[in-house]
């Protein structure tokens, strides 16, 4: 059984969450100032608190997962995947997680690139996004501690910045928009929750370096309870005012865009070093042959090829696709801890269940479709796709798994 004592390469509640908000950061900036503007002030405190409810829920469970086992979600989906079962588990996290190290990269190099053009110097977008990789890279491939470190600095520093934003955005002299959208609020907290679902899916990553149970809720209340909401309320305020739909554009209308500009830059350095951590753990379990330090590297290395191109546009609606099949995954190891793995993971179970596990892909697929289903319209218990997802996928794990127990107990006889 693994041992979840305190020890000395753990960290503190506080510190984790530090570094889940440094990830959270560019694609809240990205949504949240696009539903500011649809939504009326009133409206959008009561949106981001329903969210930030929700995602605290989630993530106190699979924090804790992650926590009791002390192992990364690769491998905590071993077990009710089976072994070679989890590899295509983890082929989907990895092309999810490296989509988003390119878009973050492209976006680190279209602010750099408009910051120096309002100074008159014009350096080519893949000089300044291969730049970023080598800082993405250089607050990686060190470890934990120093990434811990780069979130110690970085968040106060965007803090402070977006703090501003929302100041200058307060005061500042300009028309107040006409209307807003009349956005449905299951809609609304759908996007609140969807911005960052993947990462919650993934909270074993983090919850296997706390110190204890206790600290692993402390991370999941301070990110996720009291930061993240702030965060999305602070994000959206300026785009709400104006009436804008970017954060650049609303601080353009105030005329403060150098501020943005770097709370941008600040963002998708702490947001893609997270990135680079998580999918360095998920690519070293299919390329078990190299050291993480290479992997990261290489990473690094193909998010330069792949966020010099005009990617925004056909990509982030792809990684879209992949942020409604992960939750699933969440849904059915949260289901596979709560009936079995209590009492802590046994490596020699893996040994003598089945290598590929049938039914739990096939639990996967169908909370995938009714994600699916949610967002077309089709079907829903929540409104909320991801949401819907999860509780489907978790429900038909708990009932595929008693079968086949059962029918194991059965066969014995």
């Amino acid at each position: 059984m693994r041992n979840t004592d305190e020890g000395p390469n753990t960290a503190p509640g506080y510190r984790i969450a530090m570094i889940l908000l440094g990830i959270a950061i560019t694609p809240v900036l990205l949504s949240s100032s696009s539903l500011g503007s649809q939504l009326s002030s009133l409206a959008l405190i009561k949106v981001v608190v329903i969210g930030g409810i929700i995602l605290t829920l989630l993530s106190a469970i699979t924090i804790c997962v992650g926590e009791k086992a002390r192992l990364p979600t690769y491998g905590i989906v071993k077990y009710p995947f089976g072994e070679k079962g989890a590899i295509a588990i983890n082929v989907l996290l990895a092309i999810s997680l490296f989509g988003w190290i390119a878009v973050t990269a492209n976006m680190f190099g279209h602010s750099v690139h408009d910051l120096l053009a309002q100074q008159g110097v014009d350096i080519p977008v893949p000089a300044l996004v291969a730049a970023g990789c080598v800082i993405f890279v250089a607050a990686t491939a060190f470890g934990f501690e120093l990434l811990g470190k780069v979130a110690q600095f970085a968040i106060p520093v965007i803090a402070l910045m977006l703090c501003y934003c929302v100041y200058v955005a307060a005061h500042g002299m300009v028309p107040v928009p006409g209307g807003f959208t009349d956005m449905n609020t299951g809609v609304a907290v759908s996007t609140v929750v969807g911005t960052i679902i993947v990462l919650v899916a993934t909270l074993p990553d983090f919850g296997s370096f706390v110190h204890n149970r206790k600290h692993a809720l402390i991370g999941a209340v301070l990110t996720f309870l009291i930061a993240y909401p702030l965060l999305y309320w602070a994000g959206a305020t300026p785009s709400g005012i104006s009436g804008k739909g970017s954060l650049l554009g609303a601080m353009a209308v105030f005329g403060a865009v150098l501020p943005a500009a770097l709370l941008l830059i600040f963002a998708t350095v702490t947001g893609n070093a997270g990135n680079m951590f998580q999918g360095t753990l998920v690519v070293s379990t299919l390329f078990t042959r190299f050291p993480k330090w290479q992997i990261t590297v290489a990473l690094g290395v193909l998010a330069v090829i792949v966020g010099s191109m005009d990617i925004m546009a056909w990509f982030i609606p792809f990684l879209l696709f992949l942020g409604i099949a992960t939750p699933p995954v969440a849904g059915i190891y949260i289901a596979d801890f709560l009936l079995y793995r209590r009492g802590g993971y046994d490596e020699r179970l893996l040994e003598t269940d089945p290598q590929v596990k049938v039914l739990t892909f096939v639990a996967w697929i169908i909370g995938s479709l009714a994600g699916f289903m949610t967002v077309k319209g089709v079907f829903s218990f929540t409104s909320i796709p991801s949401l819907d997802s999860i509780i489907v996928a978790c429900a038909c794990y708990t009932i595929f798994s008693r079968v086949t127990r059962l029918r194991s107990v059965a066969s014995r006889f």
